[in-house]
């Protein structure tokens, strides 16, 4: 592993959906946005060249499997405040991307939860393949209700089922990545008309509690082998799961003290897991509003302000209270006591809070001047602002967030990435054929760090081991 620089540079994802409205709710309606844009394919390769310009890590794509329609008791706001709906799949957009840039990396969502793990595990070898080892896999075993009844089942699976079933999910991916192929298992032979050495290919014969796969994976070797693993769970069964597999974990925060001992905490988990806790990248969803005058900065806020949805963000939110109907000063505790409809959801909601006020509550589900990851300025108050999220906050790199597209990436490329260069907190660019995870990490670091659990399978006798006798609990590793 490369010495850490003393002045740690910043890694920057743009935090995007293949869809009209991510998680800024409200400001398709900007004249200046080009959200309407989303299924033509030039707004995806338009927006990649940008970003391969800005030098950013990748773009995060976001996804979901099913409607926001928990609140008012249906689907029909996130349909006219285009909540995530309409939205399409993310991994088509990649090979597009990829063919008009060389070093932009892509980051996306998929759920484990309700797909089986052999085809999904070719889908993203075939993409490390395209890219030439340039993706990585935001792993999701996802949250809405209707997503579950989209793939036949009645309700969510419980939480920590979820991640148990996740867990054994993983070891199959990583049998098919890692062990069910030798490096050296293609060798092109024509004289002796052999493409692929048998010998050097095995099934996996995988026999758990959840999945039964046999092999062997359909795809040669690619570059990076496993994609790299990001994660977001906050959930101690979350947690336990990232501190196993992922190398990158996508945070939020009350403000930077909490940031910084919830990644000590996760580091711990990590370290519980027999991996070093530095291989993991902690990655804040990061709000930048900037200008090149206050005045410039002032205004964007007020139209961004004005622009926004409070009730796209009850959605999102799942709400299942429509709390513009009562008077900004009602206090939670006053609704619970009349018993209004959707009260015993408060009692757990809001159980230690109950004199949180309606006017409080929207500011925080509609409010985007929140938490510690919010900055508006110029580009040095910007730039100030992000070297303390860094040394003070111990993050490595955020998902940017947007308002505009592509005006929030166009801001920030233009205005704080020079700054940022200057005070040498900023690449100057990509090193040449680098893989998503060799930036990471450092060069030479294209595969899995040995530590990586992942990692045991390169040995074809862990592929024989009695898989049916592990018991999976979560936040035990098996």
């Amino acid at each position: 592993m490369p010495e850490r620089n003393a002045r740690k540079q910043l890694h920057v994802n743009l935090f995007e959906m293949n869809c009209v409205g991510h998680i800024s709710h409200g400001l398709w309606v900007h004249p200046d946005n080009n959200r309407h844009r989303f299924n033509d394919i030039e707004f995806w390769t338009e927006l990649a060249k940008l970003l391969e310009y800005g030098a950013f890590d990748a773009v995060f794509l976001a996804d979901v499997i099913g409607a926001y329609d928990g609140f008012l008791g249906g689907p029909q706001t996130a349909l006219r405040e285009a909540v995530q709906i309409p939205n399409n799949d993310p991994l088509l957009l990649i090979p597009a991307m990829a063919t008009v840039t060389s070093g932009l990396g892509f980051a996306a969502t998929f759920s484990l939860t309700y797909e089986p793990p052999f085809a999904f595990a070719r889908r993203m070898s075939t993409l490390d393949h395209l890219t030439k080892g340039r993706v990585a896999w935001n792993v999701v075993t996802s949250y809405l209700p209707n997503a579950a009844r989209n793939f036949s089942l009645a309700d969510e699976i419980d939480h920590d089922h979820r991640y148990e079933i996740a867990d054994e999910y993983m070891d199959v991916c990583y049998k098919l990545w890692e062990g069910s192929w030798d490096d050296d298992a293609v060798i092109q032979d024509r004289e002796h008309r052999v493409y692929t050495d048998p010998a050097k290919v095995r099934y996996i014969n995988h026999e758990g509690t959840y999945y039964r796969v046999a092999g062997p994976h359909l795809s040669q070797p690619s570059p990076q082998r496993t994609p790299v693993i990001y994660q977001a769970g906050s959930s101690d069964a979350g947690r336990a799961f990232g501190g196993k597999h992922a190398e990158a974990v996508f945070i939020g925060g009350q403000d930077l003290a909490s940031v910084r001992a919830y990644i000590e905490g996760y580091r711990a988990q990590a370290a519980a897991q027999g991996r070093d806790p530095s291989h993991i990248k902690f990655m804040a969803g990061a709000a930048v509003i900037t200008g090149k005058s206050d005045e410039e900065v002032s205004r964007k806020v007020e139209t961004f302000t004005r622009l926004r949805s409070v009730d796209g963000h009850l959605a999102h939110s799942g709400a299942g209270l429509d709390w513009t109907r009562y008077p900004a000063d009602t206090r939670v505790g006053d609704i619970i006591a009349r018993k209004e409809p959707g009260y015993q959801r408060l009692i757990r909601q809001y159980q230690h809070t109950p004199a949180l006020t309606v006017g409080e509550i929207l500011q925080r589900t509609a409010g985007f001047n929140r938490g510690p990851f919010y900055v508006a300025g110029t580009p040095k108050v910007v730039a100030d602002a992000i070297e303390t999220w860094l040394d003070e906050g111990g993050i490595d790199g955020i998902n940017l967030r947007q308002f505009l597209t592509p005006g929030t990436a166009e801001d920030f490329i233009e205005l704080v990435v020079p700054e940022l260069r200057r005070r040498g907190r900023y690449r100057e660019g990509y090193a040449d054929g680098e893989t998503l995870r060799e930036r990471l990490f450092g060069a030479g670091h294209a595969r899995l760090l040995p530590d990586h659990p992942g990692t045991r399978y390169r040995d074809p006798a862990q592929l024989r081991a009695a898989d049916a006798a592990t018991v999976r609990v979560p936040g035990v590793a098996s």
